[in-house]
């Protein structure tokens, strides 16, 4: 059932009969859908994020940061829900989870570049070369524009208007401190990771797990990928019973 919140600026689905006790944030591109198969038979309430599925884009490129402080909105009217994310989402929740670790009951999260890559091939030189000129002023926002449409990633070249801001923002994010503010706080957090994951490889949770101490779990499930499959539904959904539970 699609809800509506902050006066027309959120948009979710409800599941189950009561207030919700799970809150899911979609990947980039993604919507509320995504997390039917997960949430079913939960009170829980899968959002669209801005500039996703219903919600509207905000009116500037924002930050993971801003987003937080959206979400943080809804989930003050909540009783510290779970809090699961996948991929963009969970750029959102990881920065939730360090700014109001109060808000929220225990944290999952899959799939989300939580470091920037340690290696991997450069951009086309004539790219990196246009890249230097616009930040010398040497060539116009219009020249780049172009560079970027040819060179850029297909979710750059999808994106439109606002949201390629906030993609650009997004992915040169690294969540070390985040996770550094995460770790004292003693908030329980459940690393769901598909072993081939491309998009954010098995390395990362990895380390975040040498970072969050303790508190942290991690499960790499065999076969699985980026995108959210059967292997890490059932993954996923015993985590959350088990942070819902305890």
């Amino acid at each position: 059932m699609l809800t509506t919140l902050l006066d027309g600026r959120a948009f979710g689905e409800k599941h189950g009969k009561g207030a919700a006790t799970v809150v899911a944030l979609h990947g980039w591109a993604r919507n509320r859908g995504d997390w039917g198969s997960t949430l079913d038979g939960l009170d829980a309430l899968a959002l669209d994020q801005p500039g996703f599925g219903a919600t509207p884009a905000p009116d500037e490129a924002w930050d993971t940061k801003q987003y937080a402080e959206w979400l943080a909105k809804i989930l003050r009217d909540l009783d510290r829900p779970v809090l699961v994310g996948h991929s963009f989402g969970g750029r959102v929740a990881v920065q939730l989870a360090a700014a109001h670790p109060e808000l929220v009951r225990g944290l999952v999260i899959t799939g989300l570049p939580l470091f920037r890559p340690k290696a991997g091939g450069k951009p086309k030189l004539t790219y990196r070369i246009g890249r230097w000129a616009y930040a010398k002023k040497l060539i116009p926002e219009s020249k780049m524009d172009e560079l970027r449409e040819k060179y850029g990633s297909s979710d750059y070249r999808n994106a439109k208007g606002v949201m390629r801001g906030v993609l650009v923002k997004a992915v040169n994010d690294d969540y070390t401190e985040q996770l550094e503010a995460i770790a004292p706080t003693d908030l329980p957090v459940r690393l769901i990771w598909g072993e081939n994951d491309t998009a954010a490889p098995v390395w990362m949770p990895g380390e975040a797990m040498e970072i969050l101490g303790d508190n942290a779990t991690l499960e790499i499930v065999p076969g699985s990928a980026h995108l959210l499959d059967a292997g890490l539904i059932k993954s996923l959904r015993a985590a959350i019973d088990d942070l819902r539970t305890n």
